[in-house]
């Protein structure tokens, strides 16, 4: 498999390190706009056998382009904002695609806080029939909340248990990185855009809704253990709009 990443930030570089020890990467090019940072991400030795790593700096998605078609895989590990270009140059290049953000999401132009605007990823999931046509596969948001946390959940619906209520996702850590008094792990664009935007709420039966952002806080309690060892958690409350 040849893969193509794009983006050789704490994301990108993390990923070439865990994907440099698995031995069915045939081929990996890492690629940033950050000479050094790429040369960097890609420095630490292949270690199976014939498997090469190499370097390469885009400076537009026309060279994306050029580079995704060598490649089986790209792997976006950009920031969110440059999402459009690199999944268009996959698309393009008929290649497998995977991303970690979706397309930004954007506010109702004239009721933000009441009626829903552009989704995320809202372009890239009508490009669906597209790229199902051709046989052509992406996998889109699949950071760790939601992606990876989404897939844990239906594995614990399929094969854990056999009536799920409730299911809820808490983002949170005490990660400190010394020097700063704050240091999130990936774009702080991200992070603020996440913060800022309109949450959207979903109810059965019922379409979205936007409200404002901090607008319904929820209390939870860090599940216990008692003497016995079993977990105990208080039940939360928590209005919808």
């Amino acid at each position: 498999m040849r893969v193509l990443v794009v983006g050789a930030g704490g994301v990108g570089a993390a990923i070439v390190s865990i994907a440099a020890r698995r031995p069915f990467f045939e081929h990996l090019v890492v690629a940033d706009i950050d000479l050094d940072r790429a040369r960097r991400a890609a420095a630490p030795p292949p270690i199976h056998g014939s498997r090469r790593r190499r370097w390469a700096r885009p400076t537009s998605s026309t060279c994306c382009h050029s580079s995704a078609t060598r490649a089986d895989v790209v792997v976006n590990a950009c920031d969110p904002r440059f999402n459009p270009p690199i999944f268009d140059a996959a698309s393009a290049a008929g290649v497998t695609y995977l991303d970690m953000a979706m397309h930004l999401s954007e506010p109702h132009p004239t009721a933000p806080y009441e009626q829903v605007g552009r989704i995320l990823g809202e372009a890239q999931l009508a490009s669906h029939d597209a790229w199902a046509e051709r046989g052509q596969l992406a996998i889109v948001g699949m950071g760790v909340e939601p992606g990876l946390s989404d897939v844990f959940a239906r594995h614990a619906a399929d094969h854990l248990f056999s009536r799920i209520d409730e299911l809820n996702v808490r983002d949170g850590a005490n990660l400190h990185v010394g020097g700063y008094d704050f240091a999130p792990t990936f774009s702080i664009w991200t992070t603020i855009e996440e913060c800022l935007n309109p949450p959207i709420v979903y109810e059965r039966d019922r379409a979205g809704c936007a409200t404002e952002p901090f607008s319904e806080p929820e209390v939870f309690r860090v599940p216990r253990r008692d003497r016995t060892g079993r977990v105990r958690q208080r039940p939360n409350t928590k209005k919808s709009c």
